[in-house]
């Protein structure tokens, strides 16, 4: 369960598990209010259920969490998996009178409170890092026999440098004029919590020793950002690197972006709950530069996959960046034996076996 099915890292690791769960033999039902991965889930064997999980409004909660509680009635299923708020509100209640075993994963740093404290309420508590687990601990003194750690499963298949797709990487750095430059790339939806001014500086820093130097803004920006956005391009044309920084929008190619890239930069400047794009991008060899918390703290192994920097320091970032660069490693192993697809998917199934 969870609140829709659209562009996302919820999401995606949703499509990801019922695919894998249906390859072996398992049945997948995945239950949201509907978006453009519900014809994936589909394709790839799984089925897909219809109902309003995303409204916030506490007045049809109740309504709502009988009409799912008649669904599960009809399904019943061996386990309910929630994986935000309030399709986990709706579970709860819905579950009251059917006593299924109740998984929830806690994927954000949410805000503590009552509507919040719902995530620990599953018989298991899957937390997608470290810090998420010391952080529901801290405020919601979950206890520690709950809670495994599963980090968010990297697909190694796409994510391989022995399957890039040299085609589109070679047409991609002819169209944005990358040949002979050093490649510096954030990735991710365009939003003022990703720092893109502190990455901007960092890119205007670099230019005085590296006059080679491109910046890739690689992410959609939504229709409420787009003077946030305007902002951004402001502040390049103010440091004078409109021409070293190119926003391409949104890439379905991300993993050739983070491999023809030299240094991939995450500069949130909240905590991330895990860093997927951080684990992405080591998987294709190419080193992180980050702001030290969050889950990114179990990803990156510093001074050998990347290095860490204060938020909004782009001083720091952009010393970080070119250290970065001289690093060599094998990330691909590395991702495979701490953070692929394939071990989430099996310590997922642990938990749910133990359950039922």
């Amino acid at each position: 369960m969870l609140p829709e099915l659209n562009e996302g890292g919820v999401e995606r690791g949703t499509v990801e598990l019922s695919r894998e769960l249906v390859k072996r033999g398992h049945e997948s039902i995945v239950i949201s209010a509907g978006g453009a991965l519900v014809a994936q889930v589909e394709a790839e064997g799984g089925r897909h259920i219809t109902l309003d999980m995303c409204s916030k409004n506490p007045l049809t909660a109740l309504f709502r969490a009988a009409k799912l509680r008649g669904v599960l009635r009809t399904l019943q299923p061996d386990i309910l998996h929630a994986r935000s708020r309030v399709p986990a509100w709706l579970t709860y209640l819905a579950n009251k009178q059917l006593d299924i075993p109740f998984v929830t994963t806690v994927h954000g740093f949410n805000s503590v409170s009552s509507y919040s404290e719902v995530m620990t309420r599953g018989d298991r508590v899957i937390c997608v890092s470290g810090a998420i687990k010391a952080y529901i601990q801290e405020h919601y003194r979950t206890p520690d026999e709950k809670i495994t750690v599963i980090p968010r499963g990297i697909d190694l298949e796409k994510f391989n440098p022995a399957h890039l797709d040299v085609v589109w990487r070679d047409g991609f750095i002819r169209e944005y004029g990358l040949e002979n430059a050093f490649i510096v790339s954030t990735v991710g939806r365009v939003t003022q919590l990703k720092d893109i001014e502190t990455f901007i500086e960092a890119i205007a820093m670099l230019r005085q020793t590296m006059p080679h130097v491109k910046g890739l803004v690689v992410g959609g920006v939504r229709e409420d950002k787009q003077a946030y956005a305007q902002r951004l391009h402001a502040l390049a044309e103010e440091r004078g690197v409109s021409e070293h920084l190119i926003f391409t929008g949104s890439q379905s190619c991300v993993a050739e972006i983070y491999a023809l890239s030299d240094v991939v930069v995450s500069s949130s400047k909240k905590p991330e709950s895990f860093g997927r794009s951080v684990a992405e991008a080591i998987a294709v060899n190419t080193p992180v530069v980050a702001t030290g918390h969050g889950g990114v703290l179990d990803i990156i192994q510093e001074g050998i996959n990347g290095y860490f920097y204060p938020v909004g320091d782009a001083d720091a970032l952009a010393v970080r960046i070119q250290e970065a660069a001289t690093l060599r490693f094998d990330g691909y192993g590395y991702v495979a034996a701490h953070f692929s697809l394939e071990q989430m998917v099996e310590k997922t199934l642990q938990i749910y076996k133990g359950l039922v």
